[in-house]
């Protein structure tokens, strides 16, 4: 795997995993953050030097890149702030990733990154389209939002049964209580389980009927899959044949975001919606920071599990909001997006999921977010294989315009 490192040398941050000299200007300033990765005990024989750790500045946006030395430590020069961590080990079959988050640097401390084992996904998000776009002259638009999933594996794989959602709180930015820090260890704690709100979609198909082969791009419409370029010319047409579509009139009655789908659209590919959680008449996905999972229920139907009584529960602090307990070994692939315009960011996906982040900018500019390409396994493989090391902040960047913008 390529590993990289970035060493931003400034006045306000230098960065060294040497010793500082007998004489530094910024005694009193900067202080050094010792960071070291923790791998889970079974797999404490994958333990190695030279993993990529990432220090951000939380407030500046700033970032910093070493590698860890034989012991699983680097050292990093910083000055007072508040910090994020996150340590990426990519291996060609298994991943550990970790995050320590709002790690506050006054004086010379430490940090003990925990790592989480996961594998690559054969079926990953390839693209969140979630911002809208402008109407010209004047004006915004953001009812043509889409994913795009992608089979990152060398055999064809099956949409069938396979479930969509998108996670309590809707936005990076908000209040979140599913996730608290032990006041103990300081550390952040995350729940066993995902909480998807609102709505469970899930495709159809009794096991074989919605092929994927390798390399290739199924197109979900969160909202109207129709052409919506037809009255806005910055959006995009999503009536094409083979598209699938989140509607179901029954519990998302609002036809501005919900419009019967156009004729292109196969019965077939509809998404039904499992449970609805709420009484919004549109479903709601966040236009500039969605946290969205892709899962599959094991050994149980997803109709069955969120008949449980213990499947569903109340959102702390709320008296309206529910969301379903999607247990983490369900979950295919994860990507979490932050809010550019924020520096209160909190994730919501677990290290295991999604290391990492990708930053959304700006709304209602047509700005999307897309995996990058892995050029040399797609070359290898001769089919299109796209990043995926369970860290947002490495597979994904920001594109200037959506992938079906013609």
């Amino acid at each position: 795997m390529r590993r990289f490192i970035i060493i931003a040398l400034s006045l306000l941050a230098v960065l060294s995993c040497t010793a500082p000299s007998a004489i530094n200007p910024y005694d009193g300033q900067i202080y050094t953050l010792t960071v070291k990765a923790d791998y889970p005990q079974e797999f404490a024989s994958f333990a190695r030097g030279g993993v990529p750790v990432t220090v951000e500045d939380i407030n500046l946006g700033t970032s910093y890149r070493l590698k860890t030395d034989k012991n699983g430590l680097c050292d990093f020069r910083l000055s007072k702030g508040l910090y994020r961590v996150m340590i990426s080990d990519v291996g060609e079959e298994d991943i550990f990733n970790g995050t320590s988050d709002k790690v506050i640097v006054k004086n010379d401390c430490s940090v003990t990154v925990p790592l989480r084992h996961s594998r690559p996904g054969k079926i990953v998000f390839k693209e969140i389209y979630c911002g809208g776009c402008p109407i010209l002259p004047q004006g915004k638009y953001q009812s043509d939002q889409y994913l795009i999933l992608h089979n990152n594996n060398f055999e064809t794989v099956y949409l069938d049964g396979l479930c969509l959602g998108t996670l309590c709180p809707y936005n990076s930015n908000s209040n979140n209580p599913f996730v608290t820090r032990d006041e103990a260890t300081s550390e952040i704690v995350y729940p066993d389980f995902v909480p998807v709100i609102q709505a469970v979609w899930q495709f159809a198909g009794d096991g074989k009927t919605l092929p994927l082969a390798p390399g290739e791009d199924a197109v979900v419409c969160l909202r109207g899959a129709i052409d919506h370029t037809l009255e806005y010319p910055n959006s995009v047409n999503l009536n094409r044949p083979g598209y699938f579509v989140c509607y179901n009139n029954t519990y998302f009655t609002n036809p501005t975001y919900h419009p019967a789908p156009g004729d292109k659209i196969a019965l077939d590919h509809y998404l039904d919606v499992v449970v609805k959680l709420g009484q919004a008449n549109a479903y709601t996905f966040s236009i500039n920071s969605p946290a969205v999972i892709l899962f599959q229920a094991k050994d149980i139907s997803m109709k069955e599990f969120v008949e449980l009584e213990s499947s569903v529960i109340q959102v702390p602090g709320s008296t309206v909001d529910r969301v379903v307990k999607v247990p983490l070994d369900w979950v295919i692939d994860a990507v979490e997006v932050f809010n550019g315009s924020s520096a209160s960011n909190t994730k919501r996906l677990q290290p295991s999921l999604d290391a990492g982040y990708v930053v959304f900018s700006e709304t209602f500019m047509g700005r999307t977010l897309f995996r990058r390409t892995d050029e040399a396994l797609s070359a290898s493989f001769g089919y299109e294989v796209l990043a995926d090391t369970n860290n947002s902040t490495e597979d994904f960047y920001e594109r200037q315009t959506q992938s079906l913008h013609e």
